[in-house]
C-alpha cells in the first residue's frame, strides 16, 4: 500500500474552504530541486563570500517556496 505525499496549510483565506494542499506541494517540491542545485553552489560560495554564500543557500527558502505556494490559490 502505498502513501501519497502532500502538504496542507489551513486557515488561509485565499480560498473558499480556507485550506491549501496543491500549492504548498509543489512549493515542497520546488524547494528541493532548488536547494539541490543552490545549496552546493552557496557552500563554494561561502568559502568566498560568506554573506553572497548565505543568500545562495537561503534563497530556496526566502523565495522559491513562498512564491510556489503562495501563487496556487487551492
Amino acid at each position: 500500500m502505498t502513501r501519497g505525499f502532500g502538504c496542507v496549510q489551513c486557515g488561509t483565506r485565499s480560498n473558499p474552504c480556507r485550506c491549501k494542499v496543491v500549492g504548498p506541494t509543489l512549493g515542497v517540491l520546488a524547494f528541493a530541486a532548488a536547494a539541490i542545485v543552490e545549496w552546493p553552489v552557496g557552500a563554494l560560495v561561502y568559502i568566498f563570500r560568506h554573506t553572497k554564500g548565505r543568500r545562495i543557500m537561503g534563497h530556496p527558502s526566502t523565495v522559491v517556496y513562498p512564491k510556489v505556494s503562495n501563487s496556487i490559490p487551492i
